[in-house]
């Protein structure tokens, strides 16, 4: 089940005490979803549960940005990210995230859970401006090339500030 959404330009805003949870098995199938998660998707709890989590990604997310949290979670790290989600009506809402791997009894990674909250406005600003210069990149290096090139500009970014990832993040 895939919905093609065109986005509209509307901004949904998180409410101060909201928080998204979901979590999805080790494909990124959904497996659970909050209320506030349904409500901000739009979606029902019966077409996310099962559905990929990219249902609700937006296209002015760089890809690079995933792949990044991808390469974190699966190193046993949680990451931290400024996402700009699609909801089913096309408005688009963004988050702070807080993704990690959920793990079994021996260690072993079972799936994936992310708390996401409202985003204080600088840093979705700032993270706008970050996200269209790695699109760019992504778009000038073509398919194939496109997460290398935004990962790169986002390396070097965070060299020129002389900061971590976790450093500029958690600085917004």
């Amino acid at each position: 089940m895939k919905y093609a959404v065109t986005p509209s330009g509307r901004e949904k805003l998180m409410r101060p005490d909201d928080f998204i949870v979901s979590k999805t098995d080790l494909k990124g199938r959904i497996t659970y979803g909050n209320r506030i998660f349904i409500e901000f998707s739009g979606y029902t709890e019966e077409e996310l549960l099962g559905a990929p989590h990219n249902i609700i990604r937006h296209p002015d997310m760089p890809r690079g940005v995933f792949k990044f949290l991808w390469d974190t979670i699966q190193d046993r790290r949680e990451c931290f990210a400024y996402v700009k989600n699609l909801a089913k009506d096309g408005s688009h809402y963004w988050v702070f995230a807080n993704v990690t791997a959920d793990r079994g009894a021996d260690g072993a990674i079972t799936g994936y859970y992310s708390v996401r909250r409202a985003p204080k406005r600088p840093a979705v600003d700032a993270m706008a401006d970050v996200y269209r210069a790695m699109l760019k990149e992504e778009q000038q290096a073509g398919p194939r090339d496109a997460c290398a090139a935004s990962l790169a500009l986002l390396t070097q970014t965070l060299a020129d500030r002389n900061v971590t990832y976790d450093q500029f993040i958690l600085s917004l």
